[in-house]
């Protein structure tokens, strides 16, 4: 990032650490739990030599269950919290304005139309994928759990559970590991925008020229102006002094 733009604070330092620690956690669920799923491949056996044995990568791939677990509840606790004392608002709740959104980029990409959508603090595709990523948490500590103590999750549903539970976390944490290398890599690396690298949810700032482009109606609502007919915010100028957003 230059130096010399004018940035705003787009991410907090709890946001970033919370991105920090799925991204550790995560990372580890999949160097243990794939070898599992595929412990005939070749690079399976290596990986689980790798970890000490298939008795560590069982204890490492739980203890980061637990640790996934333990985040979700933290993230959806501070959510929670920062909404009801109006810190924040419900900005990742998909509306019918993504709907729309959605439409219009498809239109705009088959050159339909010449206008593109005009995003405000999240566009569709990060809405899409923060979603997939809460519902995949909680199938995943779900079944996890119902894994790790079988016997005692037969107490309390059908035993026909269990089996089910292993397909679903198996496949379920083999989707997973997909949409992050294929659809999260693309948007956050490959992009042409932000190639080869967006820094953002790392250094909490963006400069005031993407926020422009990416973010046109938050960047509207931070500085007090209104956004003009392409979607860019009215009387602001590149030059302005940086702004930080808390």
């Amino acid at each position: 990032m230059s130096t010399n733009q004018p940035y705003i604070v787009r991410f907090t330092t709890q946001q970033r650490v919370e991105h920090l620690v799925t991204m550790l956690v995560f990372t580890l669920l999949c160097l243990t739990g794939l070898p599992q799923k595929f412990f005939q491949a070749g690079w399976a056996h290596g990986l689980v030599d790798l970890f000490g044995g298939i008795s560590n990568t069982r204890l490492i791939h739980r203890i980061s269950g637990i640790l996934l677990a333990l985040s979700t509840v933290v993230h959806f606790g501070n959510a929670i919290a920062s909404i009801l004392g109006k810190r924040a608002t419900m900005s990742m709740v998909p509306s019918r304005k993504d709907f729309e959104d959605s439409i219009l980029q498809l239109r705009y990409y088959l050159g339909m139309t010449q206008h593109h959508p005009h995003y405000d603090r999240y566009d569709y595709k990060q809405k899409f994928e923060y979603w997939g990523l809460i519902f995949g948490n909680i199938i995943m500590v779900a079944t996890g759990f119902i894994l790790y103590f079988p016997v005692q999750a037969t107490r309390l549903i059908p035993g026909q559970v269990i089996p089910a539970a292993k397909v679903a976390h198996s496949n379920e944490g083999l989707m997973a590991f997909f949409v992050i290398t294929i659809w999260h890599i693309f948007n956050a690396h490959l992009n042409p925008d932000v190639f080869p690298f967006d820094a953002t949810i790392f250094t909490g700032k963006i400069t005031r020229e993407r926020m422009l482009h990416e973010h046109p109606l938050e960047l509207a609502r931070i500085e007090g102006t209104v956004p003009d007919v392409e979607g860019h915010a009215g009387s602001a100028h590149p030059n302005d002094p940086p702004r930080q957003v808390g």
